[in-house]
């Protein structure tokens, strides 16, 4: 999912600093442009590891660009993947078809999942097609 990152711009001496706003307090630091996506993805996964709060949605640049603690830097845009953050883990209770279950079941055993894996790799799979389209 797209995210606002603020990007500090740094110089010879110092790295280019980065703040995520909807993520407050996840920061991060690279010394090199092509380095942020892949520091910002790891800060983010740091940030959420094992916590028990909700990801919130992108906040749109629009919204962002007239604060003033955002003076001086760029923006970037930066596609963090959600499914590689390790949230605490929920215990839900559903209700579905046998027949779906068995067909459910059957799949995870052939590629080695696990009934929980399979729906929330198919919901996150589901939910991210329809944002994109």
């Amino acid at each position: 999912m797209l995210y606002p990152a603020y990007v500090h711009i740094g110089d010879d001496k110092h790295a280019y600093g980065v703040t995520i706003p909807d993520f407050p307090g996840c920061f991060s630091a690279a010394d090199d442009w092509e380095d942020l996506p892949h520091m910002i993805q790891e800060a983010a996964e740091v940030y959420f590891e094992g916590e028990d709060i909700p990801v919130p949605a992108p906040t749109s640049l629009e919204q962002l660009a007239t604060n003033p603690e955002y003076q001086g830097g760029v923006w970037l845009l930066v596609d963090i993947d959600l499914a590689k953050l390790k949230l605490k883990a929920r215990r839900v209770n559903i209700t579905m078809s046998e027949n779906l279950l068995h067909e459910i079941d059957r799949y995870a055993e052939q590629y080695h999942m696990t009934r929980s894996g399979l729906l929330a790799q198919a919901a996150e799979q589901y939910i991210h097609r329809k944002q994109s389209a």
